[in-house]
């Protein structure tokens, strides 16, 4: 199977949010209203009683919805409102370095997080996950990530294909001052971290995210590796096509050496 790590595909907040005026426009809405109201944009439940959230989820979904997609859209809403208040981070992990992250025995280092909220893109079709018994597993694109004194919020992003469309799923909120422990701790019950059992995968050296805690694994030890090994900001070659390249500027994220 073919990975692709050499620049910043299309992220899930472009595709959201394709016209950066509205998307503005909606955070300002958003922003005003919470003022008025006197609600904490940082807290999801406030965050996603606003009004102008409300709009927005009701535009996204149409006239019918489950309870479930009004979640995952109150979620997306509420990650891409502070991934673009936080200045819109995106680090891109090199595929040589989620595996070296996947494979570390012990990390040591302090999970530092680069700013109160990114994006994490993950190289193409090397991680996978099942949302959905008896649904085909679904690749990972990568992880909002929003992160204030008490807990770290992810919101895992899938597949992005033309013919499904965004697929977002909310990770339980955990609290921050547990990040220590999810360095080097066991996540998975019944098996051993980030294994596949997809077909192919020992040979293509496929990943599986089947827990929350996994991905909380992975996220911290990606801020470990930042603070090791300061990345550039670079930007996609002006040529690329195929997967679509993001307009945003991001980091890659290496490997040591």
């Amino acid at each position: 199977m073919s990975l692709h790590d050499l620049y910043a595909r299309r992220t899930p907040f472009e595709l959201a949010f394709p016209d950066a005026a509205e998307a503005e426009a909606l955070f300002v809405r958003v922003a005003e209203e919470a003022g008025a109201r006197g609600a904490d944009t940082g807290n999801p439940h406030q965050f996603a009683m606003l009004g102008a959230v409300g709009a927005f989820i009701r535009e996204l979904r149409g006239t019918e919805g489950s309870a479930a997609a009004v979640h995952e859209y109150g979620a997306l809403a509420y990650h891409a409102f502070h991934f673009a208040a936080a200045g819109r981070r995106v680090d891109l992990v090199s595929a040589e370095a989620a595996r070296a992250l996947v494979e570390a025995t012990d990390m040591g280092g302090d999970p530092v997080a680069p700013g109160r909220a990114g994006y994490l893109q993950l190289p193409q079709h090397l991680f996978w996950t099942s949302i959905t018994p008896g649904e085909p597993p679904q690749s990972v694109d990568g992880f909002f990530w929003n992160l204030d004194d008490d807990f770290l919020r992810v919101l895992m992003a899938l597949g992005l294909r033309p013919d499904q469309g965004l697929l977002v799923v909310p990770l339980p909120e955990a609290p921050w001052a547990d990040r220590d422990a999810w360095v080097d701790a066991d996540m998975r019950e019944g098996g051993a971290d980030f294994t596949s059992s997809l077909p192919g995968a020992e040979l293509d050296g496929l990943y599986s995210l089947e827990s929350a805690g996994e991905v909380l694994k992975f996220l911290v030890r990606v801020f470990i590796q930042i603070g090791r090994v300061e990345g550039e900001e670079e930007s996609p070659p002006s040529d690329a096509t195929t997967p679509l390249p993001s307009s945003l500027p991001y980091f890659r994220v290496r490997p040591d050496g």
